[in-house]
């Protein structure tokens, strides 16, 4: 009786520990001002059910419309994107006692921050009104220092009598750590700057662009898992572009969309992200369609359309992937909830889950 007890008691200890591995913290950012929101929230995610339950939040947090993890995540830093108010905030994450602890904010040097990056020594803003990038320096205890830098460029896309307005829209380093690209979707531009990381002033220095279509609009990118590529999504016009990437140099080598044929209503596609096992690539589309397509990567780095489908929600701002590659995520703006769909790994299709997580106006999810 005792050995059948131990054994009992063990396989629950297993089962227990097994579960507790499935679990997974996720962060949201959202709009506080439209509707009921604290700021940033967590939740619990279950890897292999899809389930999610609240555990805490923020008070009083304005707008942190992007956030980014610290490496060893126990620091996120969140824009406060607020016009003439603007700001980046730092907060201190214990995972034991699941609380955030709110250490600093700076003003962001630019109106409307809606991209952010750090690394173990700068936290880094796309300011998108204010058409400028912002390099801050770390403080030892995880607290946002003063600003070391604001890069600005004065480039004109048009004509001496009718200049763009740059609208930096997303930052991220290469592989290599070496260089920082950033999207202009104002002036339609891709810059790559060399990164120096230990500079007190000059930690980014221009290195190359890619110009891209005229009003097309260059929102977000993401790189291929080899590093050789690098995928662009462009707001205005739906395009998904294909550069091949070496030592700070883009080459374009292919144009797709996320755009049907037949539609037609208003554009404004958003995020774009790759598989777990760098299979398939994802991107949205907002504005009147609110749709996802899913892309198979080929073996020279080029996209094959494969499914575009309903995100089932209205204004799909921001999408992630769990960690395991098993659940796809999308955070819908205006209908104020988290659509979760089910991934097959073999075909990357999506498929509803069932599953929600409602909640005012979220617009980045950051799994840890």
């Amino acid at each position: 009786m005792t050995k059948f007890l131990v054994l009992v008691a063990t396989i629950f200890f297993c089962i227990s520990n097994q579960a507790q591995g499935n679990k997974t913290n996720l962060f949201i950012g959202t709009y506080t001002k439209t509707c009921d929101s604290k700021g940033i929230y967590l939740y619990e995610f279950d890897t292999v059910t899809g389930e999610t339950k609240v555990k805490t939040a923020t008070e009083n947090v304005v707008n942190p419309s992007f956030l980014t993890l610290s490496k060893e995540g126990k620091f996120v830093y969140a824009t406060n994107e607020d016009g003439d108010n603007s700001a980046v905030s730092a907060f201190r994450f214990d995972s034991n006692t699941n609380q955030f602890t709110f250490l600093n904010s700076q003003k962001s040097e630019g109106n409307d921050p809606c991209h952010i990056i750090n690394d173990d020594q700068n936290v880094i803003v796309a300011n998108y009104s204010g058409g400028n990038i912002t390099v801050f320096g770390k403080n030892m205890d995880g607290s946002i220092g003063k600003h070391k830098q604001i890069m600005k460029h004065e480039v004109q896309t048009v004509s001496e009598t009718k200049p763009e307005t740059s609208h930096m829209h997303m930052l991220q380093w290469s592989p290599d750590k070496k260089y920082l690209i950033a999207s202009d979707l104002g002036k339609d531009y891709l810059y790559v700057y060399s990164y120096n990381p230990e500079a007190k002033s000059a930690v980014l220095e221009f290195s190359s662009f890619v110009r891209v279509k005229h009003g097309a609009g260059p929102r977000h990118f993401t790189f291929s898992q080899d590093g050789k590529y690098v995928y662009l999504i462009n707001e205005l016009d739906g395009t998904l572009l294909v550069f091949k990437y070496l030592e700070g140099k883009l080459q374009f080598i292919q144009e797709t969309t996320v755009v049907a044929r037949d539609f037609k209503g208003k554009t404004s596609a958003a995020d774009i992200h790759i598989s777990a096992d760098g299979k398939f690539l994802y991107a949205t589309n907002r504005g009147d369609a609110n749709t996802i397509s899913c892309f198979e990567i080929k073996m020279n780095g080029k996209l094959k359309w494969k499914q575009t489908t309903s995100t089932l929600g209205k204004g799909p701002r921001n999408f992630s992937l769990d960690p395991t590659g098993n659940f796809l995520l999308v955070a819908h703006q205006y209908t104020n909830d988290v659509v979760i769909f089910k991934i097959d790994k073999e075909t990357g299709i999506l498929s509803d889950s069932g599953k929600r997580i409602e909640l005012c106006s979220p617009v980045c999810l950051v799994f840890q």
